[in-house]
């Protein structure tokens, strides 16, 4: 018995001379260290596309030409990247339908789950396929809801305001003297869902978006922000008393079939329109569906639409190049098969460019 006690002790004794062992071994998180991350690597194709800028109420390149911008959106780069689609193929069949300008939402869920470093590294990946092909780029930041309130219309939105304020933090530094990558949308669609999320006032959202625009600007100056309308980013009339207090800055609006009844156009001067006059304004969504049997005739909103945008100046967005969400561009990933409103902004953007004003 002396003899097995004896061996336990000695076993137990090794076992703890190992632990201590693999103690001093063990690599200390020295956080006194740290700092923030080291600024990216120069990117050659950084300056390859010329700089875009705001002149009164218009976007202009280099030269002072005034460009309105025809293009569409992509799907998220993570859903992408899980579903097998994310490469340079998708961007080249984009740019064939005549795309000036690809709008990538950024999901807060898919930003959190991915990761920010790789997600970046997809947003990299975005930018240098987008300077070769010579489309441009809007990063949304692709949230729904009350950002003052924290309050979101699904839990894919879920986010807050130190997030978004860190998200935006973290693309202008990392995207500054990137022409290519062109505007910043802070924010997709701002809503309080008739009273569900909450409530904000203009007033609130105003200092909010200068909040992010100072961020940013401490960063990169010359990006392009974009600052969105209250309704799910429909509606600009606040902009009458109290515009956004910034140089360099856009305004977008969704102006969906569904938001008003027809007439549109006098509805579409009321409600955003107007802004034009004073603005650069982008139609970041557009998109309409189709029941069953029923045709895009003249008088539809697809060409209303986008013939009220560039007869006043103001860029567009078609929503959205994926075969699931809807209103969708795509019927399957196969071939790239376009469903008839794909057919339709297709159409539209080859059409003959809208006259330079």
């Amino acid at each position: 018995m002396k003899f097995y006690s004896l061996a336990i002790i000695l076993l137990f004794a090794f076992a703890g001379m190992q632990v201590q062992a693999q103690d001093t071994t063990k690599k200390i998180h020295t956080w006194w260290n740290e700092g923030f991350p080291r600024p990216p690597k120069k990117n050659p194709k950084a300056k390859l596309l010329p700089l875009l800028k705001v002149y009164k109420n218009k976007f202009i390149n280099d030269k002072g030409d005034t460009i309105i911008f025809r293009g569409l959106s992509i799907s998220d780069p993570d859903k992408l990247e899980y579903q097998g689609q994310w490469n340079k193929q998708l961007f080249e069949e984009v740019k064939k339908l005549g795309t000036m300008l690809v709008r990538i939402p950024v999901h807060p869920v898919a930003w959190r789950n991915r990761g920010a470093v790789e997600y970046m590294r997809m947003l990299d990946s975005a930018a240098n396929w987008c300077t070769d092909l010579g489309m441009y780029i809007i990063i949304d930041w692709h949230s729904i809801g009350n950002l003052k309130m924290e309050l979101f219309q699904d839990p894919m939105y879920n986010t807050t305001q130190k997030e978004s304020f860190e998200f935006w933090q973290m693309i202008a530094k990392h995207f500054a003297g990137n022409n290519t990558t062109a505007f910043y949308e802070l924010f997709n669609e701002p809503t309080t869902y008739r009273g569900q999320l909450g409530s904000i006032a203009w007033s609130e959202w105003k200092k909010i978006n200068e909040d992010i625009i100072h961020l940013v600007r401490a960063f990169d100056p010359e990006k392009i922000v974009l600052v969105a309308g209250f309704d799910w980013a429909y509606d600009l009339t606040p902009l009458r008393e109290e515009p956004i207090n910034a140089e360099n800055i856009g305004y977008i609006s969704h102006p969906y079939p569904w938001k008003r009844q027809e007439p549109w156009p006098p509805k579409w001067d009321e409600d955003f329109g107007f802004a034009a006059a004073q603005y650069p304004i982008i139609a970041s969504e557009i998109g309409f569906g189709l029941r069953p049997g029923e045709t895009i005739k003249p008088d539809h909103y697809g060409y209303q639409i986008t013939r009220y945008l560039e007869q006043r100046g103001m860029s567009w967005i078609a929503w959205v190049y994926d075969p699931e969400w809807g209103p969708n561009m795509l019927k399957s990933w196969k071939g790239y098969e376009l469903t008839e409103m794909g057919k339709f902004f297709k159409e539209a953007m080859l059409a003959e460019k809208p006259r330079r004003f």
